[in-house]
């Protein structure tokens, strides 16, 4: 009875369009924010921060840039791991080499750079799309690999080919500990997440879903292929870029060309398969997901085997979290397409009408 939404009538078209129209759905947002921002910081351990939340937010943002693209605009895409390392190296060079560049700058000016490129990779869209549109943007993953491996000027002339940030400061305050570390990704998360969510819900959302569902019954209607095609292209480029420019210098600090490489580009596109296609929330579904399986096999795993006599190991764990996906992403394609996200939509669902069974 608490879900229901019985007296909150709608007097005008914008309390009719709200991003959350139900009342208890914005308590829930606000007390989770409330709670992201001031609960989570003092009760969080630094393990916790570091390895289970900076992650699975940098992700989450990559996995909302994927699925403008392919959930939204449904144009497949596995080269979501080469655009996190064009933001993640051209906000490198970006920091480094122009004095006093601020951070934030440099993030935003590698999410720029990962568009650019996105729509060049893009372009291939416009005649074809299925398989072989995957594979053209698959064409991306293994050109960039080679370019930031092979081009010294990427990494700085590093030797070794990897690179490591100085230290970060914004607006003067240091990031160093894992707090702020954490605080930042927030903060860009919800920024961008409610970016993206009104972008959907827009005419250039709309021309995004049109282009899925039937690109030529679109064109008819006068949308045209080369704008809704090529800006879901670049939307998503920039967002990857910029999850991209965070993975690189807040959660690595230092990293080379394999952090990205296209095992990247396939573990987001698990998590919006996971999660949900065309589903904001579903990213964040997917996310979660993704980085608290492999922790909690981790810890799982060997005491069941022990039960059993049975001994294993780290290997043996990562072989199992890989089958799970596998069976995983089988089983949400077969029996719920929509991922997590239909779930928890199915679930809401039910509590608007709790107790009653219809």
């Amino acid at each position: 009875m608490l879900y229901r939404e019985n007296g909150q009538f709608k007097v005008s078209y914008r309390a009719d369009q709200q991003i959350f129209p139900i009342l208890q759905d914005r308590w829930m947002i606000g007390l989770l924010l409330v709670v992201a921002i001031a609960v989570v910081p003092l009760v969080a351990s630094e393990y916790m921060l570091r390895a289970i939340l900076v992650p699975f937010l940098i992700l989450s943002l990559a996995a909302i840039g994927l699925n403008i693209l392919v959930g939204y605009c449904g144009q497949i895409s596995l080269g979501a791991g080469a655009f996190m390392a064009i933001g993640a190296y051209a906000a490198y060079n970006f920091h480094i080499r122009v004095d006093g560049m601020p951070l934030i700058a440099s993030l935003l000016l590698g999410g720029f750079c990962a568009t650019a490129v996105g729509i060049l990779f893009g372009i291939p869209s416009l005649r074809i799309r299925g398989l072989y549109l995957a594979v053209a943007t698959l064409a991306a993953q293994f050109f960039t690999d080679w370019a930031f491996l092979r081009i010294k000027w990427f990494t700085n002339n590093s030797a070794s080919g990897s690179v490591s940030v100085p230290d970060l400061y914004v607006f003067g305050l240091p990031l160093s500990s894992p707090t702020p570390k954490y605080l930042f990704c927030l903060a860009f998360v919800a920024v961008f997440a409610l970016l993206a969510k009104n972008l959907v819900r827009a005419h250039i959302g709309r021309q995004w879903m049109a282009m899925r569902d039937m690109d030529v019954a679109a064109a008819v209607i006068g949308i045209r292929p080369v704008y809704a095609k090529l800006s879901a292209f670049a939307v998503s480029s920039f967002i990857i870029g910029v999850a991209g420019a965070l993975w690189g210098f807040v959660y690595l600090g230092s990293w080379e060309p394999s952090a990205f490489s296209i095992d990247r580009s396939f573990q987001l596109l698990f998590i919006i398969i996971i999660g949900g296609l065309g589903s904001i929330m579903g990213s964040f579904f997917g996310a979660a997901f993704i980085v608290v399986l492999p922790i909690a096999l981790d810890s799982l795993l060997p005491d069941l085997g022990n039960l059993f006599g049975i001994a294993i190991n780290t290997a043996t764990v990562s072989h199992v979290v890989l089958m799970i996906y596998g069976a995983l992403i089988v089983f949400f394609l077969i029996v719920e397409p929509h991922g997590l996200a239909r779930l928890w939509s199915i679930g809401k669902e039910k509590l608007r009408l709790w107790p009653f069974p219809h």
